[in-house]
């Protein structure tokens, strides 16, 4: 005999719903203004290490956030004018000999029979993406010669999102645990203990991540640039900055940025000269596999990097730079979230095998 169940629907069910509906769409309208609020808290954290240091130092915390904020400002003003103008010029530089390059595939020897049908990837044609990467790369370059403060606020989603993140992150962190005041505020009571303290076991895995990873990427791209500048290879900035970025991407980082420099090499000095590249690269992934990684990023452990490059791209696909921003901090959370709920699992089951 069968069983039939029946699913009633009531008044109250339709309520509820529409009620879930209507939430969902509202925070689909603030979801701007949650990213933002976001960012700003995931800067505060950022900063607040160097507050705890000046407390223990007995320095008062204004001046502290006070100096760090200048201190970033002309860091990034530092790196504007040093490195990304001087970048831009290699892009412009890189653009113009492009031609070159996509000639060097026809007719140049060993790349001619490597290419000769002229289609790569599955049928591309090589023409077409050289276009392409041209186009790319003209547009980043005149996006960064803007301006930096026009930069930042683009990067930013526009200026009023740029002011705000500064004033909301200044306010934060400029209180006393700012940030945990803030989370008690908007997390109900019973949740608000386990909420700030979740953010802060977060907050020590994230600053952990970022100080083994933008370590490792900034050796290796000095380490790329001196080389090359040593070889004597064209562009030598530019292909150092990409295996700096390149670098962010375990496993295969190192071979995808050699495939230009060696590429580069072959076309300006031939064979011996790309080979010497293909050492530089090869010594160079050594050392980063057995002496920048073990020394700088496992004795930081953090997110794993397979992880965090996911979430970087899924953050910047769903909201842009913002959303690449706050992708690492809030996978970060979601890891020791996730840990707690295991190792609650965990503390149950061993409770039930001593009662059983």
């Amino acid at each position: 005999m069968n069983d039939r169940q029946r699913i009633t629907i009531t008044t109250g069910s339709w309520v509820r719903a529409m009620v879930v509906i209507a939430i969902a769409y509202a925070l689909f309208l603030v979801s701007e203004f949650i990213l933002v609020v976001i960012t700003s808290i995931v800067i505060a954290s950022a900063i607040e290490p160097a507050t705890v240091w000046a407390k223990k130092q007995n320095i008062p915390r204004l001046p502290i956030v006070l100096l760090v904020y200048v201190f970033t400002a002309l860091l990034l003003a530092g790196l504007f004018y040093f490195l990304l103008l001087p970048l831009i010029d290699e892009m412009f530089n890189f653009i113009k000999t492009l031609t070159i390059y996509s000639n060097s595939i026809i007719d140049g020897g060993i790349l001619s029979d490597m290419f000769k049908t002229q289609n790569i990837f599955g049928g591309l044609d090589t023409p077409i993406i050289i276009r392409e990467l041209s186009s790319y790369l003209k547009s980043l370059a005149d996006f960064f010669s803007q301006g930096i403060f026009s930069s930042l606020s683009l990067i930013f989603g526009g200026v009023l999102n740029f002011v705000l993140i500064l004033v909301l992150s200044f306010y934060l962190v400029v209180q006393e645990d700012g940030v945990g005041k803030f989370l008690k505020i908007i997390t109900p009571v019973k949740h608000e203990h386990y909420v700030v303290d979740l953010w802060r076991r977060s907050q020590i895995k994230i600053g952990r991540w970022m100080q083994g990873q933008l370590l490792s990427s900034a050796l290796v791209m000095i380490l790329v640039y001196i080389g090359l500048l040593i070889i004597g290879i064209p562009h030598a900035l530019l292909l150092a900055v990409l295996a700096g970025v390149f670098e962010l991407i375990p496993l295969f980082g190192a071979t995808l940025a050699a495939i230009p420099a060696v590429f580069i090499a072959y076309v300006f000095g031939g064979v011996t000269v790309a080979l010497i590249v293909i050492a530089l690269y090869i010594v160079i992934q050594q050392l980063e596999g057995n002496l920048i990684y073990p020394l700088v990023v496992e004795k930081v452990v953090g997110v794993p990097p397979i992880i965090s490059i996911l979430a970087l791209v899924i953050g910047g696909s769903l909201a842009g730079f913002l959303g690449m921003l706050v992708s690492v901090p809030v996978v970060a959370a979601v890891m020791e979230f996730v840990s707690d709920i295991e190792a609650s699992k965990i503390v149950k089951v061993s409770e039930t095998d001593k009662s059983a």
